[in-house]
């Protein structure tokens, strides 16, 4: 009867020990191919439709500031689109209706509603995105294109192109 139990004892101790060296084996099986299969970053598409123009009414439209990190402004010229990216650092501006200007939350830059710097350490004006209107009629913007300068000068003379502004 003891015999019985120590048999069983080492029949318990040699199947956790295999199992252990088993479950070592798949640990590092797994983990070599997770090693294969790197993490990817899948960001925005650069050319995307935003919608019909009478969708936006007078001002600045901020429904596409966190997912496309842009803002849609129409005034009495027409619509046109503003890179959400201060250009002093980076960082995300903020639209501030009350004031009505964009301030950068990181280093207190102000913008008006054309995107012109006014305040605080930017250097240049914000970017402007393409404009277009597609076949369906909805504005699609293109972020691989952008229209500025480095001064508000050069700035507004490239907003000038057609390309940056819709006329309706």
């Amino acid at each position: 009867m003891a015999k019985d139990k120590a048999d069983r004892g080492r029949m318990g101790r040699r199947t956790f020990i295999g199992a252990s060296v088993f479950g070592f084996i798949g640990v590092c099986l797994l983990a070599t191919v997770r090693f294969f299969f790197p993490r990817t970053l899948f960001e925005p598409k650069l050319k995307f439709p935003i919608g019909y123009p009478a969708d936006y009414g007078f001002g600045v439209d901020t429904k596409y500031q966190q997912a496309q990190r842009i803002w849609v402004v129409r005034d009495a010229s027409g619509i046109f689109v503003i890179f959400a990216k201060c250009t002093h650092l980076g960082c995300t501006p903020d639209w501030n209706e009350n004031e009505s200007k964009f301030k950068c939350p990181c280093h207190g830059s102000g913008f008006d509603s054309e995107g012109v710097n006014f305040e605080g350490p930017a250097p240049r004006p914000l970017d402007r995105l393409k404009v277009s209107i597609d076949a369906q009629g909805q504005i699609v913007v293109d972020k691989s294109v952008t229209f500025g300068g480095q001064s508000i000068d050069e700035a507004r003379e490239s907003w000038k192109n057609p390309s940056s502004f819709l006329a309706v």
